[in-house]
């Protein structure tokens, strides 16, 4: 049996950059403009985030990032599941990577932002399964209708 392999990713791939276009335009479709926090390839090659992908052979099932906020911190960015793939667990096993990793660099705390919108139900289902709770706005984030915080402490 193929198993899944989660991968850091340099973002250089055709296959990488179609999927994160294709997550842009989606995310500006279902959300105010002011209040979409989804990366660009630019902002995601910044050296406070590694980011992962996820691969069946050749086939690119999703992705996700840590952004390291502090030596103490990160802010989980960029998860995203193709849409073919959504309901089989790839977006469990991308977290539980992350969330792996930030324990590795000792984090003591997990941030996310996500989209208070129903076509994000799904996510927010997913991190509340492991263990992250709605907070308010952290770091350069303001309160805002179209967004839902959430933290895991670890």
């Amino acid at each position: 049996m193929r198993r899944m392999q989660i991968r850091e990713d340099d973002l250089t791939g055709p296959e990488i950059t179609d999927f994160l276009r294709e997550h842009l335009t989606e995310m500006r479709e279902i959300t105010p403009p002011e209040s979409v926090h989804a990366l660009d390839l630019t902002a995601l090659r910044s050296p406070d985030i590694t980011f992962w992908s996820a691969w069946l052979d050749d086939q690119l099932l999703g992705c996700g990032a840590l952004k390291e906020l502090d030596l103490k911190t990160g802010e989980i960015k960029s998860m995203r599941t193709a849409r073919t793939y959504r309901g089989r667990g790839i977006g469990s096993q991308l977290l539980e990577h992350i969330i792996q990793v930030a324990e590795q660099r000792a984090y003591d705390c997990l941030y996310l932002e996500t989209g208070a919108m129903l076509e994000f139900a799904p996510a927010r289902s997913l991190y509340l399964r492991y263990g992250f709770e709605y907070r308010g706005p952290f770091g350069t984030y303001v309160a805002d209708p179209n967004s839902v915080f959430m933290a895991k402490q670890l």
